[in-house]
């Protein structure tokens, strides 16, 4: 009986040093969406962790339901502090249906991944190429922004501008490449519209850091209404092929897979201020709009970040706003989970919220449609 009441009191010690772990990285997970990345430079690790934490601190909370501790209701009130903040990642949105306003917009964004046009294997490049195509013309949206877009005037099977002008119907277009001066081979990114630009235009990054990543923005006019479409590709984290080592199925010696945790974690952590900094110039630049916006793109943040909170304060969510569940974007290796948006201005609403199925990319498609109420 005494050896079984000291267990009791050690597991209740222990429990109790967890409780005090558990929510104080609850406490900095929450932080982490509100407090730009630079101030505590570790802290969006606790945002991209949300959901171990979570779970860890519901697993300690029922623990003390179970010894009728009054630590249950701590545990409960600092889980409830934290709001909606559950429900950006696990969203249980209503999908509008009946919207009858014959000014809707359905917008497809995607990172196309240089349309595989650096796979070692070439045909099989263009065959990858030539499935995004087809599937970007069952698409038959209004509007198609692209990250990570290819174009190489030489060779045909990635002449790819007027090529998917004919494909999708669009006879207007916007680009930014990031060497426009190298006519060969273009990368960047595009935005090709059914409708009439009136407007063209970019927010440069070239300030904030060095880096490839852009933000374009068109204004539209379909019928009576104008819009700002911006494009939005934010700062990627840049993985190697040695990154990858952690995620694979092969061996690897401890102290190797040390080292490529340490290098993941160091390059995490450099490019989360970039795109705080990217994500609040793009949204100054939004305030100033004097039409309802439409913002999409990779973002290559998780909805628990500082740089995804700097769009979702303004404007709606359209994947929240309509759909049940996670819904992964990313294609790749990594559990990154949700980095592809569509936003919208909060005097529009969204249905049909669609998250393509087909690996092609190491993103996945998105697309919905928008509407003025």
């Amino acid at each position: 009986m005494a050896n079984k009441l000291r267990n009791i009191l050690r597991f209740r010690n222990i429990l109790n040093v967890l409780t005090i772990v558990a929510l104080l990285a609850l406490g900095l997970s929450y932080l982490s969406i509100f407090i730009h990345p630079k101030t505590i430079n570790f802290l969006p690790l606790f945002g991209l962790t949300y959901w171990i934490i979570f779970v860890g601190n519901l697993l300690i909370m029922i623990a003390w339901f179970l010894y009728k501790s009054k630590m249950r209701w701590i545990v409960m009130i600092a889980i409830l502090i934290g709001g909606t903040v559950p429900f950006r990642t696990f969203c249980f949105g209503w999908n509008d249906i009946n919207s009858n306003n014959s000014n809707e917009l359905k917008v497809t964004s995607y990172n196309v991944h240089l349309f595989d046009a650096y796979n070692p294997k070439a045909k099989d490049g263009f065959k990858t190429k030539s499935k995004i195509f087809d599937f970007l013309k069952s698409e038959k949206a209004d509007i198609y922004c692209f990250q990570e877009f290819y174009h190489r005037n030489e060779l045909k099977e990635y002449d790819t501008k007027d090529t998917l002008m004919k494909i999708l119907g669009t006879n207007h277009l916007h680009t930014r490449f990031t060497n426009p001066d190298f006519k060969s081979q273009q990368y960047g990114v595009a935005i090709y519209s059914k409708h009439k630009i009136i407007r063209k235009g970019e927010i440069s990054f070239s300030n904030i850091d060095k880096t490839y990543n852009y933000c374009i923005y068109v204004d539209i006019v379909k019928k009576s209404d104008t819009f700002r479409v911006y494009n939005v590709h934010l700062q990627s984290i840049q993985f190697q092929k040695d990154d990858y080592a952690l995620f694979s199925d092969e061996d690897v010696q401890s102290g190797e897979d040390k080292s490529h945790a340490h290098k993941l974690i160091q390059k995490l952590l450099a490019a989360y201020p970039i795109r705080a900094n990217q994500a609040r110039k793009v949204m100054k630049h939004v305030r100033t709009s004097p039409h309802p916006v439409i913002v999409c793109g990779d973002f290559n943040d998780t909805p628990m970040s500082y740089a995804y909170n700097q769009f979702s304060v303004l404007l709606v969510d359209a994947y929240r706003n309509t759909s049940i569940g996670v819904g992964s974007t990313y294609a790749g290796r990594v559990p990154a989970g949700r980095i592809d948006y569509i936003f919208h201005d909060e005097s529009m609403g969204s249905r049909n919220f669609v998250i393509q199925k087909e690996k092609l990319s190491d993103h996945y498609g998105i697309s919905c449609t928008v509407f003025s109420h």
